[in-house]
């Protein structure tokens, strides 16, 4: 069968290397065009880039190797593209959206968590801490909230964070009775 002077195994072929070219230009500057999609919920580039390339990829491979008539090969590859864009979108694309992990913290963030001394605070001085969170280990200068000398792996609370020293207190955990 002869699309636009070509055979279709070749307009197949020449759809699935422009949309791939596309979706690779796609995923170097999505950034910047989400914002344009944001309001339209089954408009997502990404779906649709990728429900095309998929679709000429398998009417391709379908022109080539199955001896079925061109509109079946189409509506075959339509099928099984709704199926693997939809696995894509909502087993990928949905988590990888709602997933907003950042590896950020502010200074307010650090109050009242527990760190460990790793440089010995002296009494009216500096020395330093550090903090286990989800995103990794922060290290940050520390100096005793009432001005009082705290020994090396000692554990600390911090108290309050000013101007990226954290004031801190002996950390005493609290008993805890079972009944």
């Amino acid at each position: 069968m002869l699309i636009f002077g070509a055979e279709l195994h070749t307009v197949y072929l020449f759809t699935l290397i422009i949309v791939g070219c596309i979706t690779i230009l796609y995923l170097f500057f999505s950034e910047m065009l989400d914002g344009l999609f944001e309001g339209v919920p089954f408009v997502d580039p990404a779906v649709i880039l990728s429900f095309i390339t998929i679709t000429s990829a398998a009417g391709f491979l379908l022109e080539k190797f199955a001896n079925l008539s061109s509109a079946f090969n189409f509506i075959i590859a339509c099928i099984l593209s709704a199926i693997m864009t939809s696995l894509i979108y909502f087993f990928i694309l949905v988590p990888l959206k709602s997933a907003e992990v950042s590896l950020a913290y502010t200074e307010e963030s650090l109050g009242g968590q527990v760190g460990k001394v790793i440089v010995p605070i002296p009494v009216d001085g500096y020395g330093e801490v550090v903090i286990e969170t989800v995103n990794g280990i922060i290290s940050k200068r520390a100096t005793g909230f009432e001005n009082e000398p705290i020994d090396y792996d000692e554990q600390v609370l911090i108290i309050e964070v000013k101007e990226g020293t954290v004031y801190v207190k002996k950390y005493e955990p609290s008993l805890q009775f079972k009944l």
